[in-house]
């Protein structure tokens, strides 16, 4: 497990994120990247949600998931959220998906990696721009090394 802050979802599988077999889908671990990264910005950068509904545009560059254990539906899952590396106009985000087991136990079942883009302008025209400010405040908690570690909802 990683020493590095986090911001944490919390997420409980459900039956319609399996497959067949009854282990989770792999593309599901994708989208809670993506709602790990929608609910930082709700709960810690409701001003990039603003400049989003105006012309900012968060372009997913990479994604990628490696597995280490199945899951299947029912159990609990905290996906954490790390900042990897924040450069002038593109972020990079890493994923650890544990599996939080009865008896306060931890499994590392997954980890991810996201490169985004920060863009402007018209969807004919949009062009690289720095990461806003807002969200550079809003990640500095989150830089290697910071010691916080805030949950998806809390107030801390």
């Amino acid at each position: 497990m990683t020493t590095d802050n986090y911001y944490e979802y919390r997420h409980i599988v459900g039956f319609e994120e399996t497959n067949i077999v009854g282990n989770v889908y792999y593309v599901n671990y994708l989208r809670w990247q993506g709602r790990c990264r929608e609910m930082f910005l709700k709960d810690r950068a409701p001003d990039v949600l603003d400049d989003l509904r105006d012309d900012l545009k968060l372009f997913t560059l990479k994604v990628d998931c490696e597995f280490f254990a199945e899951i299947t539906a029912f159990h609990e899952l905290s996906i954490r959220m790390r900042l990897l590396e924040l450069a002038q106009t593109q972020l990079e985000f890493g994923f650890d998906y544990v599996r939080l087991d009865p008896g306060g136990l931890e499994t590392l079942v997954a980890r991810g990696r996201q490169r985004v883009a920060c863009m402007r302008g018209p969807n004919t025209r949009t062009v690289p721009t720095r990461v806003p400010e807002a969200l550079t405040r809003a990640l500095a908690p989150y830089v290697p090394g910071n010691g916080a570690r805030v949950e998806a909802g809390s107030t801390a």
